[in-house]
């Protein structure tokens, strides 16, 4: 049985064009012009088939006009996992980054290449495939045992670990961190020192993205150090733990 993918976009001649493409490499597709509409084929998927939905994978359009693509991203990540590819108009980067934050797998820039997307799609597929194969029972990413523990705590001065918790105190005041914030000083505070190169995190971090997406972990270290420094300005000390090494990557020193 073909892998169907839904397609949530309100300009037709963009949806038909992407219908085309993906059914040439061998998917269904069912398109959606409405966000509302999209989450209700979502959930009646959901609903007929929980252990085996029917649809693979979602392309998703972030210029919507009864809901932002990135909202219904969220709606969606809160009741399943299947992958979102995002359509957007917005070149800035903070946009691309937001939207692999909240749990999109790619994104693609308009205008864009069908064909383009149709490989995306492919190599999503993949990556995502060989992850459920790989993690049984449960999806769980290898980098994960960096974040799981029997200790409840551990004591990093001027850093508290709570790994049970998935949350780091710094000076003593718990830091508000998104996920990636939060794997991402993990990661470090696992290796104070060490010097890990943007690849690497990568590898940790974001075990599925793209190799393209690296600046993604300098945007994240410097969302990551304002929230640090605002903790020094309130504990009225200086210190930026973390450290960039030119040419190399960053590390973490205690």
């Amino acid at each position: 049985m073909s892998e169907r993918i839904l397609i949530v976009e309100d300009e037709p001649a963009i949806a038909q064009t992407l219908a085309y493409a993906l059914k040439a490499e061998g998917f269904e597709t069912q398109w959606e012009s409405l966000g509302q509409a999209a989450l209700a084929a979502l959930q009646q998927d959901l609903q007929v088939s929980a252990a085996a939905p029917v649809f693979a994978l979602v392309v998703l359009d972030v210029g919507l006009p009864d809901i932002s693509g990135f909202d219904l991203c969220r709606t969606i990540r809160r009741q399943s996992d299947v992958p979102v590819l995002f359509l957007t108009a917005r070149s800035d980067e903070v946009d691309r980054i937001v939207g692999l934050e909240i749990g999109a797998d790619d994104y693609v820039s308009k205008p864009f290449s069908p064909r383009e997307v149709a490989s995306r799609v492919r190599a999503i597929l993949r990556r995502t495939n060989k992850r459920s194969a790989k993690e049984q029972p449960t999806l769980q990413p290898a980098s994960e045992a960096l974040f799981s523990t029997t200790a409840k705590a551990v004591q990093q001065a001027p850093f508290t670990h709570d790994k049970e918790g998935l949350r780091i105190a710094f000076h003593g005041q718990w830091l508000s961190l998104t996920r990636y914030e939060y794997r991402l000083l993990a990661t470090l505070l696992a290796r104070p020192g060490r010097v890990f190169s943007r690849s690497q995190l990568m590898e940790q971090v974001w075990t599925d993205a793209e190799e393209s997406l690296e600046r993604t972990v300098d945007a994240h270290i410097k969302t990551l150090r304002g929230k640090l420094r605002s903790v020094e300005a309130a504990a009225a000390v200086a210190l930026d733990p973390i450290e960039t090494h030119r040419g190399m990557g960053y590390s973490i020193r205690l």
